[in-house]
């Protein structure tokens, strides 16, 4: 497992402006090798039943304290609600139908691509697959969805070493950066 360090660029309870913030800042990276990664933290037999709809094979553990099961041991996840699941690589187009079968349910939608723009203005080159994500978090106010929300939050992730392209990249679609630079396990 590596690491990316995030940070936060919009909070909303809007989904729609939380989408339109990613698509601006999809267009400001290079997107030839673009995929998706979903994650949910799952409580409910029907919230259970919409993701594997849409996360088909998805990679599955039995979430919290004491609490035993997963998608290696080949256990049933109903049987160990609650459950955090994820599925790598997913395309693109399935984002929609990923976010409406979570429902209310903290999720993740990480966008990975080939890099970030070059920015000038702060000194930087252009930046390469390490460090090159978008995460939007529904439902949740942390990257870990541990901390369930009624808001959304968009997320630039860049190198550690490069941690000032974030606000340079927040300002490219007219926001500031909200809090502190973060790691973000991948």
């Amino acid at each position: 497992m590596s690491n990316s360090h995030a940070q936060a660029v919009l909070r909303t309870t809007d989904i729609a402006e939380a989408l339109r913030v990613v698509g601006q800042l999809l267009d400001l990276a290079d997107t030839r090798e673009l995929e998706v990664d979903f994650e949910a933290r799952v409580s409910t037999a029907h919230e259970l039943e919409r993701l594997t709809g849409v996360m088909p094979d998805a990679d599955w553990y039995a979430y919290g304290a004491d609490r035993h099961g997963s998608s290696r041991e080949v256990d049933s996840p109903s049987d160990c609600l609650p459950v955090f699941m994820s599925r790598w690589g997913m395309d693109p187009e399935a984002v929609e139908a990923f976010l409406a079968a979570a429902g209310k349910a903290p999720a993740m939608v990480r966008w990975d691509f080939t890099g970030w723009p070059e920015a000038p203005d702060v000194g930087l080159g252009r930046g390469g697959t390490r460090g090159a994500y978008v995460t939007l978090c529904v439902n949740a106010d942390d990257l870990h969805l541990e901390e369930p929300s009624t808001d959304h939050t968009v997320y630039v992730h860049v190198k550690q070493v490069e941690s000032r392209r974030a606000p340079w990249l927040a300002a490219q679609v007219g926001l500031r950066v909200i809090g502190e630079l973060q790691m973000a396990p991948m």
